[in-house]
């Protein structure tokens, strides 16, 4: 059994203060839904809110400027341009719309996805067997390389690859799998859903052709903002089969017999799009990118490994805290989980596995109380 990771002093202190916390014990659902930021009301008030109230069909250059400051914000945490990040309604839609532009040849047509994706993702995937293209499990675990080596055959078109998985934790090798898939001419999609806010990430040092992921879970941007950047060099291979007037290089044209896709991102958009969620969404952003990612990461790195000191490191699993993303996936019995409940520990099971994740709200307090609880269901 390899130990976790020696136990490091605190990087950060608790930002509890700068969240709401739902009621209960310990939150430790950052890989869910993150909290939310106590400026998220004010912002909504003034971005969204505001100007419906004051300028009402007249408020669209306002709102389109706050999805504009949420599309900024993406730049200053992940890297790119503006133009190169398109609001979307969700991880799912932005893989249908990315794959569903590109084409499909009948020899070269399968889309490889791990076993271990989140299944909504897979839902989309297969869904575009009816535009000719098929979906192949890649089987086993997803960060050995070895197990992606159908990457080199000619029938394979598109590779979606979760930087990291959400039932295991596992943290795939994004750069080397896109390298991978660049030097033989397929498309990659990378999604970090349960990557953004807690892992440092640079589109620009990556090989892939496209990143998708949601602020609702690390960077506490609540639902329904989602994100797609396109790699400026296949923005114009893609042209997605949804489609509307905010996928128009003009959207306020307004005439019927023109149609010309946004010559960037933006022809991803789709039609008339949503305000609230991204101006919400921008107040999580930006808390993370104040106090930046890898001291982020440090701080749930330092809880994480706390609370395996104070469970006596002989967890099954469970290797080198770095090989994994900032949620301990921990194959637990049901004796521990209702131990948890009983403490009001907030935390979610995925078949075998309980999940937790230490946040910008916990310290270590929380890891303790968790700690204790966990005693006690093996005292019992």
């Amino acid at each position: 059994m390899t130990d976790p990771e020696p136990r490091k002093e605190t990087a950060v202190p608790s930002a509890r203060h700068l969240f709401h916390l739902p009621v209960g014990g310990p939150y430790l659902l950052a890989h869910s839904v993150g909290c939310l930021p106590r400026a998220a009301r004010d912002s909504a008030d003034q971005a969204f809110f505001a100007p419906w109230e004051t300028a009402g069909g007249e408020a669209w250059p306002q709102w389109l400027g706050a999805i504009d400051a949420f599309r900024s914000a993406l730049v200053d945490l992940f890297g790119g341009e503006l133009q190169q990040w398109c609001p979307q309604p969700g991880v799912s839609a932005a893989i249908s719309r990315i794959i569903s532009g590109l084409p499909c040849r009948a020899r070269r047509n399968v889309i490889l996805i791990s076993e271990h994706a989140f299944p909504s993702v897979a839902y989309a995937v297969e869904g575009l067997a009816r535009l000719g293209f098929r979906m192949e499990l890649v089987t086993g675990d997803p960060s050995d390389l070895s197990r992606w080596r159908r990457l080199g055959d000619p029938d394979i078109a598109v590779a979606v690859m979760m930087h990291v998985h959400s039932n295991t934790g596992i943290l795939s090798p994004v750069a080397e799998l896109t390298a991978m898939a660049k030097a033989h001419g397929v498309f990659s999609i990378v999604d970090i859903a349960q990557s953004g806010g807690i892992l440092p990430i640079s589109v620009d040092a990556w090989d892939a052709d496209a990143v998708v992921g949601t602020s609702v879970k690390w960077l506490s941007g609540g639902p329904g903002a989602c994100f797609a950047w396109i790699a400026p060099d296949v923005t114009e291979r893609i042209m997605p089969m949804e489609r509307g007037w905010f996928s128009h290089v003009h959207p306020f044209e307004m005439d019927i017999h023109h149609f010309a896709f946004a010559p960037d991102a933006r022809r991803l958009w789709g039609g008339t799009p949503s305000v609230a969620p991204f101006v919400i969404a921008t107040v999580g952003l930006r808390t993370v990118a104040e106090v930046g990612v890898p001291a982020i990461r440090a701080h749930n790195l330092s809880l994480s490994g706390r609370l395996l000191a104070r469970m006596g490191r002989d967890l099954p699993e469970i290797g080198p805290l770095a090989r994994f993303g900032g949620t301990l996936c921990l194959a637990l019995d049901e004796h521990h989980e209702a131990a948890l409940r009983a403490g009001g520990v907030r935390f979610d099971r995925r078949g075998p596995r309980l999940r937790l994740s230490f946040g910008l709200w916990n310290d270590e307090a929380d890891v303790d109380d968790v700690a204790d609880c966990l005693r006690l269901a093996k005292l019992g």
